[in-house]
């Protein structure tokens, strides 16, 4: 499945082929050693992050600087630009900060959502010392 068939249902149509997509990462900011960026790059990027994600199972974790060093691109503020915009379709609350923490302005909802699947916390951050999942 492509990135642009993980979009939420309420999102607006495509926009026009001829534009650049305003959802998908700014390809700049993927690979700075690549002078040539397109948006199948940036596609590509988007799929990858959340097919690793999917990969997390219930009651593991992974940061944004894992995901990032599995797809061997961009860094942990460029898979968050991605989990903001399409990671609605995957386990979006088993993707944290580095120290532990979920995603701003979703913490309550992830917590409760990583308690019900069991992962170890500490206070208000996932115990990443026993629930970081190896990707």
């Amino acid at each position: 499945m492509s990135a642009r068939g993980r979009r939420p249902a309420a999102h607006p149509a495509a926009p026009d082929p001829g534009l650049p997509d305003p959802e998908l990462p700014d390809p700049e900011l993927l690979d700075g050693d690549r002078p040539d960026h397109g948006a199948p790059d940036a596609e590509a990027y988007v799929e990858a992050v959340l097919v690793l994600v999917e990969q997390v199972p219930p009651g593991r974790v992974v940061t944004y600087g894992d995901l990032a060093a599995a797809v061997g691109r961009g860094g942990p503020r460029q898979v968050g630009q991605v989990m903001a915009r399409y990671g609605a379709t995957v386990a979006w609350w088993r993707v944290v900060r580095a120290d532990g923490r979920p995603a701003r302005g979703l913490e309550a909802d992830a917590l409760e959502r990583l308690r019900v699947e069991g992962t170890p916390l500490h206070g208000p951050r996932v115990a990443l010392g026993r629930a970081r999942h190896p990707l």
